[in-house]
């Protein structure tokens, strides 16, 4: 039978032994997404020790291990009716498997061929009614990782995976999590890695909270008093203390969000911060201590920056307890059914959860390259979801994003490697330097208790415009509010 995930949300099963043997090149069969019924998740079977592998309709996914003879099998059944009992059949032949139809009703496709006998190659994608497969040749896996699993629970981390290396990654980052060893979080945007940083948090034990903070967003002028709080009447706007992020995520973690675009400025006196443990708040006197833990994010080469000069050391060294690189979408897209089910489930359009997928709309989720990872693949789900007016998304409600997918991919192929996009600065207030409009802000804050159209209207601005002001100057505008 299939093995069900572990309660941390590990794909892993936490044995000593297995932990230490190297990982081995396996042959894995996936099943990536149920079309019509994504809520099913994915799947993976480990083939290094089968024969045969007979496919069929069954009442629920449901995976069995047999041996007959001298031929060991796996017996798998999917719920879809358009799936025959006895469908198809992969057969070990010499060192690879061939997939061969089994006389089934509506046929058998690989790779949008319909195909009766065919030699598989790695990476192949298997079509069997609504049902997408997918034959992997050798994949690195240690005994943990190389288990079958089943991931239709709906009780998933951020952890979880399908994929065995990336699941023996994971593996190791959840016993660092444990232990209070900064972690940096490197990988392409999109990727995960804000939600990765909560899950580090959550299986860290810690009691305090997670304090994120959008290295990008700080101010040169402000960055202190963004980072180590405020007294009252240390600067005009000053009218209250204020802890900052750093005391706010003391007895729990620090997030620095895009740590790549860290002022120099505050990357002194973040090390400073890190080997003390203590902060002084911007007119102040005595240091505060603070306990925390450190985990840092980035699409940014680190490495080259230090060498360039762009990224002190020494704070480089203190933020790389443990390196996690996170996987690109495209690298796993053997995870997409449970990629895409949880999406659904967070989305904010009204019955999403519910929808399905046409076979070709499923075909084309699986087939992109997804330049903007798991972000764009929200985005696209949102929208689709948003336009479809029946129980099923079509292709038609993804061909726009596959058009868009593929012009943001040739500009990210053709820009410099050192070049990103980034969105346009708010506009500044004529003739007010950072921090005076910062207290202003503040202020006027304090004088409407938070109330942001109360703020616009003496400012003669939009509440959009507060909101961006509010947001880069990095203000907490519930403590206003209480």
């Amino acid at each position: 039978m299939t093995r069900k995930p572990i309660s941390l949300g590990t794909t892993q099963d936490p044995v000593r032994e297995e932990r230490r043997a190297q990982p081995l090149a396996r042959p894995f069969l996936f099943v990536v997404l149920h079309c019509d019924q994504p809520a099913l998740g994915g799947a993976r079977y480990c083939l290094s020790e089968i024969d045969v592998v007979d496919i069929g309709r069954g009442p629920e996914r449901v995976a069995s291990r047999v041996r007959e003879a001298n031929t060991r099998r796996l017996d798998l059944r999917l719920p879809d009716g358009t799936i025959s009992k006895t469908q198809a059949r992969l057969v070990r032949s010499g060192h690879g498997w061939t997939f061969e139809d089994a006389g089934s009703r509506n046929g058998s496709f690989v790779n949008d061929k319909r195909v009766r006998t065919v030699a598989l190659e790695d990476g192949d994608f298997i079509e069997l009614g609504n049902v997408i497969l997918r034959y992997r040749a050798g994949l690195p896996s240690s005994p943990a990782s190389a288990g079958d699993l089943d991931l239709e629970s709906p009780e998933v981390g951020g952890f979880s995976t399908l994929v065995p290396p990336l699941a023996d990654e994971l593996d190791t980052l959840t016993r660092i999590a444990r232990a209070p060893i900064p972690v940096l979080l490197l990988g392409e945007s999109g990727t995960g890695k804000e939600v990765l940083a909560g899950g580090v948090h959550a299986l860290s034990g810690r009691t305090g909270p997670l304090v994120a903070v959008n290295c990008g967003a700080l101010t040169a002028s402000l960055l202190e008093s963004q980072l180590f709080g405020h007294v009252k009447g240390a600067f005009t706007g000053a009218i209250r203390d204020e802890p900052g992020y750093v005391r706010r995520a003391n007895g729990g973690t620090l997030f620095l969000d895009e740590v790549g675009d860290l002022p120099m400025p505050a990357q002194a006196a973040l090390l400073r911060v890190l080997e003390e443990s203590e902060v002084v708040p911007v007119g102040g006197t005595s240091p505060i201590k603070v306990d925390l833990r450190v985990v840092a994010a980035t699409h940014k080469p680190l490495d080259k920056m230090a060498i360039r000069g762009e990224l002190r050391v020494d704070l480089l060294a203190r933020l790389s307890g443990h390196r996690h690189m996170l996987t690109p979408l495209r690298d796993r897209i053997e995870d997409m059914g449970i990629l895409v089910r949880d999406l659904l489930r967070r989305s904010k359009v009204p019955g999403a959860p519910e929808l399905g997928f046409t076979v070709e709309a499923g075909k084309l989720l699986v087939q992109q390259r997804w330049p903007l990872n798991i972000r764009e693949l929200s985005q696209t789900l949102g929208v689709a979801a948003a336009l479809a007016d029946g129980p099923l998304i079509e292709s038609a409600h993804l061909e726009s994003v596959h058009l868009e997918s593929a012009h943001l991919e040739s500009a990210h192929l053709l820009a410099p490697s050192h070049e990103t996009i980034a969105p346009p600065e708010p506009e500044e207030e004529r003739g007010t330097a950072p921090d005076e409009l910062r207290g202003r802000i503040l202020a006027l804050l304090e004088k409407h208790r938070g109330n942001v159209s109360g703020v616009a209207r003496d400012m003669g601005k939009s509440r959009v415009q507060v909101h961006r002001w509010i947001q880069r100057f990095s203000i907490d505008i519930d403590a206003y509010r209480a």
